[in-house]
């Protein structure tokens, strides 16, 4: 009896490892997606709404890659343009009213006021969560939830001119240097140029000191804690004077003309984003250079600000567990790499990152390895009051006004500012 209880026991053990490795089985999932197969979802939707940034590029690439997502799973994609500023306003409008999408497209520092207004769902990353680089994730991170798979990564790093330059600059001293040798004003020439009084450019030389927005703790901000104008930020508001006063930057500088002086090589090195690549290059051709941050004298990196655009899920979809299973799809390690080679922005995943395409591109590598100084923009609410008071204090530094004074009056409009409205 017992010999005939351990023969069943073998039959039945051996016929479920046959039913499970049978072809009707669900196969470990190979696209990617962070979901589990397809026959564990719900009932697919006809079709899934997209708003996708209103940019010919970008509008391209994910046409690509939401097409073959369509024909792999039979699911149409509605990707309909929305300039991804616009997008909030719209789907507080659109969503209620039945008429909004599944997913949207937002930079992570707009978070805050998405959640804060009931607009969009945590997502659940399952076991793909380490496919995103640390930063992308710490980024689209707010209270203790993810909310969104990243999907681009940029900070800005330092263009150069290879026939004005001949070394690439590593330090502010190099750049300091070829200012002073190559900024001739009266000739429209310059050594250094970037927006200098654009905060958002010149956090890394404050941050690089010690400066910080708000005191971050493990990911918690804390918004009474202003560091703008700590001994770190007054350093580097010293510095961004210094390059006003030794005239490397014009007062009336704009982005349009420094980057058509760039382009007509007259500049040796600016500041500028990844989006200027393509411009850069079909000016420069092999001329143009670009490499990380030049290190500060104390010898740190400085630490720019890092955004991360993302796809999020609306409150309002109604075929949720289909809109993640889009949204990891889009963010995939293949369909990264034809974001990439399409839109040319640098995917938020550490498997793309690299990838000899571009790792061993020159220009993009800079940026990449810059990403890894960097740090994320604060995505609290709060941060929406401190652009215009510090942006105005920069100005002010610029015209040569006491730092110390001006940078301790801007906390102070900010945290005014910050009461006021009331934002956490």
């Amino acid at each position: 009896m017992k010999k005939s209880f351990i023969y069943l026991f073998v039959l039945v053990v051996v016929a479920g490892i046959l039913v499970a490795c049978g072809p009707d089985q669900p196969k470990e999932d190979s696209s990617n997606d962070g979901k589990a197969a397809e026959n564990e979802m719900p009932e697919k939707p006809d079709s899934l709404k997209l708003w996708v940034n209103a940019e010919e590029k970008q509008q391209e690439a994910v046409k690509q890659i939401t097409k073959n997502y369509t024909e792999e799973t039979g699911i149409k994609v509605d990707m309909v343009p929305v300039d991804m500023l616009e997008q909030v306003e719209k789907l507080d409008v659109e969503g209620p009213a039945g008429n909004g999408p599944d997913i949207i497209f937002q930079p992570h520092d707009r978070i805050g006021d998405l959640v804060l207004r009931g607009l969009v769902e945590p997502v659940n990353f399952g076991n793909k969560e380490s496919d995103y680089t640390d930063t992308a994730l710490q980024a689209v991170q707010y209270e203790d939830n993810y909310w969104g798979y990243p999907a681009v990564i940029e900070t800005y790093a330092m263009f150069y001119n290879k026939s004005l330059v001949e070394q690439t600059p590593e330090t502010m001293q190099d750049i300091m240097s070829i200012a002073e040798r190559d900024t001739d004003t009266s000739s429209d020439e310059f050594g250094f140029l970037m927006e200098a009084a654009n905060f958002y450019f010149v956090y890394p030389f404050f941050s690089g000191n010690g400066a910080y927005v708000f005191r971050n703790e493990a990911g918690n901000y804390d918004i009474s804690d202003i560091g703008l104008a700590n001994e770190g930020s007054v350093k580097g508001g010293e510095l961004v004077q210094k390059w006003f006063d030794n005239n490397y930057i014009p007062q009336d500088l704009t982005p349009d003309i420094m980057n058509g002086l760039f382009q007509e090589g007259k500049v040796s090195t600016v500041i500028n984003g990844p989006w200027m690549v393509r411009e850069y290059s079909e000016a420069l051709g092999d001329d143009l250079g670009a490499a990380p941050l030049p290190v500060l004298e104390n010898g740190e990196n400085p630490k720019s600000f890092v955004g991360v655009k993302f796809y999020m899920l609306s409150y309002y979809s109604e075929n949720k567990e289909w809109a993640e299973h889009l949204m990891a799809y889009i963010t995939n390690y293949e369909n990264s790499m034809i974001y990439y080679d399409v839109a040319g922005e640098i995917p938020a995943r550490d498997d793309a990152m690299e990838d000899p395409v571009i790792a061993d591109d020159s220009i993009f590598s800079a940026f990449a390895e810059q990403t890894q100084y960097g740090e994320p923009m604060p995505s609290v609410p709060a941060m929406q009051q401190v652009w215009d008071p510090i942006n105005d204090a920069l100005n002010f530094i610029s015209k040569g006004e006491p730092v110390k004074d001006v940078l301790d009056e801007a906390v102070e409009t900010i945290q005014g500012q910050i009461d006021a409205s009331g934002a956490n």
